[in-house]
Formats: structure tokens, sequence, C-alpha cells
């Protein structure tokens, strides 16, 4: 593994500082998204609407996150990394504030769109500064340290959400949000080196960055490793949307109480990502991905007929997520790798690609969940399951 910083000498110190400010800046996205679950019926009762309105503000977020990202990724290979990480924090400060100040649910629904288009960047960026710094092997082990920081951030944030929300109010949520994105916009000034010098640059006119895309659309092994990556992802995304009336109105669980259940469920993120760091080197990539998605496969079938049949009541629906979730801490790094490894001199534009899919289809799969919404987990249990199924047959077909 092999750190190059275009300023700074190689240390463990700056590898750990770089580790951590990616880090933070990657949990941008979960924050945004999982923090204010547990206050989406509140939300719903508030603007005097179902809970499948107010859901359509996630749905807005994650297609918000999507087209953003298609532009950040060439801007970042154009002009650099900070100054595009400037400009999306900045965004997402503002309209944090300003869906904290919203006064009906379409309001917040467009500003949550206008908050992802500045949350791309945190997204885009950590993965682009990654291939600027390390090889293949060295692009895992940092990526699936981010992996622990998107695991411990659904973890703590929907615990977060749930006592802003009992003892300040749900808008509370969104004034926190607009001071995390003060205080990185601070650290990204201070203390991150840029990591793609101005020798490095592309200087592309737009047909050239279409060319990238198209270029790397036409790459089987790519598109195999970014899109069942984005099926994984895009499950996730339908627990997301699905998990705050699967649990706080199916299963009755208190919405202070919100953030142990779905806490739970994210512990197995953290755990696989770690034990995908300290497997890389000793077991082949490829290999880690055969043996995970058939895994991630399964457990979404197993949660589909327990939703179906009713079997095992809520740990029939929490047990078989515990294991499609824990598997996105498996697949997410490796897939990531693999498609960018490649592609280093279009680092930005891949990235952006990647993360590109992931929101459309994670869109996608959750709008579903919404729109199928019928009072029982079968939808969201159904959708995982056809991500993780979904997955598992990209990767055999394009990939391998």
């Amino acid at each position: 593994m092999h750190l190059q910083p275009s300023s700074e000498p190689h240390t463990h110190v700056h590898y750990y500082r770089l580790a951590l400010i990616l880090g933070a800046l990657t949990g941008i996205g979960p924050l945004a998204i999982d923090m204010y679950l547990p206050a989406l019926p509140t939300i719903a009762r508030e603007f005097g609407t179902a809970a499948s309105v107010v859901q359509s503000s996630l749905a807005s977020y994650f297609i918000g996150i999507a087209i953003g990202q298609a532009f950040y990724g060439p801007l970042s290979d154009r002009l650099g990394r900070k100054p595009i990480l400037y400009l999306g924090l900045a965004l997402f400060m503002i309209s944090s504030v300003a869906c904290a100040r919203a006064e009906s649910v379409n309001v917040l629904i467009a500003f949550r769109f206008l908050q992802a288009l500045g949350g791309c960047a945190p997204i885009v960026i950590p993965r682009a500064v990654v291939r600027d710094h390390f090889d293949q092997a060295g692009s895992v082990r940092m990526l699936s340290v981010l992996m622990l920081v998107m695991g411990l951030a659904p973890i703590l944030a929907p615990l977060i959400g749930g006592q802003l929300l009992v003892h300040f109010g749900w808008r509370a949520v969104f004034w926190v949000l607009g001071g995390y994105a003060a205080t990185l916009l601070a650290v990204v000034a201070i203390l991150l080196p840029e990591s793609l010098p101005a020798a490095r640059r592309l200087r592309q006119p737009i047909a050239d960055v279409l060319a990238n895309y198209w270029f790397l659309a036409r790459d089987r092994r790519f598109m195999g490793h970014a899109l069942s990556g984005a099926f994984i992802f895009a499950g996730l995304l339908s627990y997301i949307s699905g998990s705050p009336v699967v649990f706080i109105e199916i299963f009755h669980v208190r919405p202070e109480r919100f953030g142990f259940f779905f806490g739970f469920n994210a512990l197995g993120i953290v755990a696989a990502s770690q034990i995908n760091r300290l497997l890389v080197g000793r077991v082949e990539t490829h290999r880690i991905l055969r043996m995970v998605l058939p895994v991630s496969m399964m457990a979404g079938v197993v949660l589909a007929l327990d939703a179906y049949s009713g079997f095992g009541g809520f740990p029939g629906i929490l047990i078989p997520l515990f294991f499609y979730i824990a598997c996105h801490g498996f697949v997410l790094p490796n897939t990531t790798a693999l498609a960018m490894a490649p592609h280093g001199r279009v680092a930005g534009s891949a990235s952006a690609l990647l993360g590109t899919f992931q929101f459309v289809v994670g869109a996608v799969a959750g709008s579903l969940v919404g729109a199928f919404a019928n009072g029982t987990p079968v939808p969201m249990a159904v959708v995982v399951a056809g991500c993780g199924t979904t997955a598992f047959l990209t990767n055999r077909l394009l990939a391998t």
C-alpha cells in the first residue's frame, strides 16, 4: 500500500488523518439519510399527509445524489478535489437550514433535493482521493476503513435523530446537519491536502467528458462491478426507505428506540468491512465477491418469505436483514476498487458513474417500496430480495 500525497511525507500520522477526514466526509451521506428516519411519521402528522408522501423526501434525496454525481466527478478531474468539496459542502449547509425552516412537505422535498446535490461531493470526492493515492489493494483497505465510518453513521444517526426528535423536534435534525457541514468545510480547508496536482488535471471539453462516460459504460468488467455494487446498495436504500414504516408503524417500535434496531443491523456493515480489510492480500478480491453475493441473495429471499408468511414476527424480519446489510460491507469496497483500478486517469468520472448507478437504482428501488406500500413488510422485503438476486446475477454474467 502506498500513500502518495503530493505535498506530504509518507507517515502513518498522515495516513490515519486522511482516513479520518475522508471518513467524516463519507459519513455525511448516511447521516443525511438516516438521521431523520425516526421523524418520518411525526413529519407526516405535522404536515397532515401520509407517511408515503413524506417518504418522497427520501426518493428526492436519492435522485439529487444520482444527478449531481455525474457532474462532480468530471469537475473534480478538471478543477481539483478541494474546490468541488467546498462547493458541495456549502450547498449542503444552506439547504439543510432551508429544510429546517420548511413549512410544507413539498418545500421539504424540494430542499432535500438541493441538499442532495450538495451532498454528492462528499460521496464522489473521497473515492477519487483514494484512487489518487492508492493502488487496487491499498484502495480496498482504505475503502474498508471508510465503510467502517459508513457503518457507524447509521448506528449513531437514528439514535441521535430520535433523541433530537424527542427533546427538540424534527427540525433540529437539519440544524445539526447544517452545523456538521460547516465544520467539515473548515476541516477540508485547513487539514485536507489537494490530491490532484494541476499537472494531472484533465481540461476536457464536454464532448470528451461524455466520451469518458461512454468508454466506461462499454467496459464490461467496469459495468459488472458497478452494477452488482449498485443493486446491493439499492437493497440497502430500500430497507432505509421502508424501515421507518415497517419498524414504527407495523411492529410498533417507539421512535426514540428505532435507532437501536437500525443500529443493530448497521453493526453488520461495521464487522464485515473490517473483516474484508483483513482479508485483502490473503484472499483474492474476486473470490470474496463470489462467496458473499450468494449470501446476500439468500438473505433477501428468506426475508421475502418471512415477510409474506409472517414467520418469526419481527425477529423474522430483523435476522435476514442483518445478513443482507452485512454483505454490503464486503461488496461495496471490493466492487468499487475493482471497477476503478484500471481507470486512474479518469478517477473522478469513474467514481461519479459508480455513484450515479448506485443512487439511480436506489431511487427506483426506494420508490417501489413506497408505491406498493400495503401496511405489511412485504413490499420492502420483495424489493430487497430482488436487488440481492440481481446483484448476484449481474456479477456472474458481466464481471467474471
